[in-house]
């Protein structure tokens, strides 16, 4: 999960991209960095950490341009450690190509080994998202006529990459000389949406990760950009459109609308938030098969994302809502921190109690979902020390149980609470009395209620099954094992094994 913007305007851009990633920030707090372009030259500033910490004013001072993309990073591939990673990549050959990618890909390994052996180009870090850019640029090169780019060059190079790179990828780009370029895969996993600014100078245009990047900027939305589609305007702000991939058919990661997104964002058609509000709704009419609702004195969400749920649900079945945490906004996501120790030391900072909504209460806390339970152990604490009398706990959405594989950090089995575990052995392992998951089925209806056009989901997370077909038993155990061998080295130790791989690749 990372935050993507693009824009072609018809004024400096450096700023619209900096308030756009501050809008994007829940995507990714790891790192940040914004390219511009400006007569034929890019103009570049990334670093660790977040948008506000990484841009200074002289920073933005030397980001001239009326056009430019920008990044927030969460990590999935790769290290949170190593600065390097951090997006937009840039590659000189051919014409130079700026990118920032928002997802994760499946065979990394593979288009490596094919890029240095074949194609002559070398991969200087372990992001998948350099590798989706080396790939676009040989596409690039293979299918240019000539030294000049046209249209349908461009849109051959993007099916070029459909083709060849598999997983979830939404992209935009720049192309030196030409324009800028955005794309998505043929599943569309992963969210994208572009909207115009009617200017007096010309129409300016804006893609972005959610919609609510365009609303905060001004920008009215025009639509999601469609599974396996390309969209590129040129340097005269003019918009053309191809669909770059046979049989694309729209597959949205429903974890996206559970806790990736913010609740004023539209994904795909559908409200975030109003999404939420069904899960609260058909939460509760499960809730109330396995929990009598005059043993719940109070429902209390656990904030922010499963607000909307909680007061659906409490609404529904006729027991007073009330906020019971207060949250400490400067820091960050928990789910999305690097290393357990870090996620549990931050939760107690993170949240307090308002102790009077919980003494002598039988509570109900709701929360969006359950991943690796310390978030969930300790908030069960805090409710007990203050003075909770019974604890139930409600996820709106079902257990997670398999890795994801397409740009979330849930990459270990081992690392999830209720892979091997039944509903009841969960609830002992987080001190709840009683817990209650979400089905599946019900989380599917509950976008499904709002565009019944959206057939299928990728539900990955929950039920082990990937959209892309391509994720073995033996693919996932190698992608844990590799996790748990960079967990236990330190921080120099992980850069000696970062070299000593490119190292060997190059050799080899």
């Amino acid at each position: 999960m990372c935050g993507i913007l693009g824009v072609v305007a018809t004024t400096p851009v450096n700023q619209l991209l900096y308030d756009g990633l501050m809008v994007l920030q829940h995507r990714g707090q790891d790192a940040a960095g914004i390219a511009t372009t400006e007569d034929d030259t890019f103009h570049m500033h990334k670093g660790s950490g977040l948008v506000r910490d990484v841009f200074r004013t002289r920073n933005m001072r030397a980001l001239p341009g009326n056009m430019g993309i920008a990044h927030c990073r969460y990590p999935t591939a790769g290290s949170a450690f190593d600065s390097a990673l951090s997006q937009p990549f840039y590659v000189n050959s051919p014409f130079g190509i700026v990118l920032g990618h928002n997802g994760n890909l499946t065979n990394t390994q593979q288009l490596k080994e094919e890029m240095f052996r074949q194609d002559l180009r070398h991969i200087n870090t372990t992001s998948d998202s350099e590798v989706l850019l080396n790939a676009l640029a040989h596409e690039l090169q293979a299918t240019a006529k000539g030294c000049r780019l046209d249209l349908d060059t461009i849109f051959a190079a993007v099916s070029g990459v459909h083709r060849r790179c598999r997983g979830a990828y939404a992209v935009v780009a720049m192309i030196a000389g030409y324009g800028m370029l955005a794309f998505r895969d043929p599943h569309g996993i992963r969210p994208l949406v572009f909207g115009f600014n009617e200017t007096r100078e010309g129409t300016e245009y804006l893609f972005a990760s959610e919609s609510v990047a365009l609303d905060t900027l001004n920008f009215q939305v025009l639509r999601d950009v469609e599974p396996g589609e390309a969209i590129f305007v040129d340097l005269e702000h003019r918009l053309h459109q191809r669909q770059c991939a046979p049989n694309a058919s729209l597959s949205p990661c429903i974890f996206e609308f559970v806790y990736l997104a913010r609740p004023d964002s539209v994904i795909d058609g559908v409200s975030v938030y109003e999404a939420r509000l069904r899960m609260g709704e058909h939460l509760a009419d499960k809730l109330i098969q396995y929990i009598p609702v005059d043993q719940i004195d109070v429902v209390i969400p656990i904030p922010d994302s499963s607000r909307p749920s909680a007061m659906q649900l409490a609404q529904r079945i006729g027991v007073p809502y009330r906020e019971g945490f207060v949250k400490n906004r400067y820091i960050g996501r928990t789910f999305i921190m690097p290393g357990q120790a870090t996620r549990r030391r931050s939760v107690r900072q993170k949240l307090n109690t308002v102790a009077q909504e919980f003494k002598g209460k039988r509570v109900l806390l709701v929360d969006d979902s359950i991943v690796r339970g310390t978030t969930s152990r300790e908030i069960v604490e805090m409710a007990r020390a203050a003075g909770a009398l019974k604890v139930y706990f409600a996820s709106a959405s079902p257990p997670v149980r398999y890795p994801n594989v397409y740009g979330i950090d849930m990459p270990t089995r081992a690392e999830l609470i209720a892979t091997g575990r039944t509903g009841e052995e969960i609830a002992r392992e987080i001190g709840a009395d009683a817990l209650v998951y979400q089905d599946l089925q019900a989380l599917e209806a509950s976008i499904r209620d709002l565009k019944p056009t959206l057939c299928r989901f990728d539900t990955s997370c929950f039920n082990g099954s990937y959209v892309t077909g391509d994720v073995s038993p033996e693919y996932l155990t190698a992608i844990e094992q590799a996790r748990e061998g960079h967990h236990h080295l330190s921080k120099d130790e992980r850069w000696t094994s970062k070299q000593l791989q490119l190292n060997l690749l190059s050799v080899g």
